[in-house]
């Protein structure tokens, strides 16, 4: 692949592509190369293990850990992070910091295409006593009011709108963290981007988080701040399921595109989980 470990400096300190040349006696060219090499290296070999979307255990994983925070039906948090591109053509100079903010990568985003099309395992979860089937993500304020998106209260009034703001902000800091943790050990991505071909700022963007992953696996079970030995099954009814039994592999077709669609994003559904959430953060967190 390489030799010389140019490749793993470049990714882990952001160093130029000419920054070791004189140490390492190696051309600025051949270190490029050297890295894209390592890159599409990584990709391949671990890209079907670590960049795959998450099997129905390790959704009830989340599901678990969501509901020991307080957020029964919650996966995670969702955010975007933008890496600024130095060597972006003066023609295009502007055009990605005005209209790629979050709401535009979430439209190009296929992080909705299994619910869409119907292949996402069916979840199910219980909050202040009502039934809910549909996962959700914890967000900040420019996301829509959708079915899968919980934002906290801006302007919250009374105790209980506090608390509720005050836990959704807390637990959503886990996105920003898993940014910075993915920034601190890649370089690389923390600095600006100084290649010119985007095909290949993509490539090395996927190769960070393939290996973060990598990392993530490995360390999970001595690292884990979650007791999962409450989520006995038959216990706690309360508990969030992921169905085991439910196909994947239906049909789609436009009309039940379109009624997915509509429940994603139903506001009123929203609306109702929220006022949901609150009840229940106020009845698991309350100070008396």
């Amino acid at each position: 692949m390489c030799s010389g470990g140019v490749d793993p400096s470049q990714m882990a300190y952001g160093l130029a592509d000419d920054a070791m040349d004189e140490y390492l006696r190696m051309g600025a060219t051949t270190a490029s190369i050297c890295l894209e090499n390592f890159v599409d290296g990584i990709i391949h070999l671990f890209q079907d293990e670590y960049l795959i979307r998450p099997t129905p255990e390790d959704l009830q994983r989340l599901l678990n850990i969501g509901e020991l925070q307080g957020f029964p039906g919650m996966i995670g948090s969702i955010d975007c992070m933008h890496w600024e591109w130095k060597n972006c053509p003066t023609a295009w100079k502007g055009q990605y910091s005005r209209t790629y903010n979050d709401l535009n990568v979430l439209d190009r985003s296929p992080v909705f295409d299994d619910i869409l099309e119907g292949r996402a395992p069916k979840v199910s979860y219980f909050v202040n006593g009502c039934q809910y089937h549909m996962a959700y993500y914890l967000t900040d304020g420019i996301y829509p009011k959708c079915a899968t998106f919980i934002q906290s209260i801006s302007r919250p009034q009374g105790p209980k709108a506090s608390l509720f703001a005050n836990c959704q902000e807390g637990v959503r800091k886990d996105i920003e963290r898993a940014f910075g943790v993915l920034q601190a050990r890649f370089a690389i991505v923390r600095n600006l981007a100084l290649y010119w071909d985007k095909a290949k700022i993509g490539k090395i963007m996927r190769a960070c988080i393939i290996l973060h992953n990598m990392i993530i696996d490995d360390e999970r079970d001595q690292c884990t701040q979650y007791d999962f030995s409450e989520f006995v099954e038959g216990e706690g009814s309360e508990t969030s399921q992921v169905d085991y039994t439910y196909s994947t592999e239906t049909t789609t077709n436009v009309n039940n595109m379109m009624v997915n669609r509509a429940r994603v994003r139903a506001e009123r559904m929203h609306q109702q989980l929220k006022a949901d959430l609150v009840e229940h953060i106020w009845l698991k967190f309350r100070t008396t």
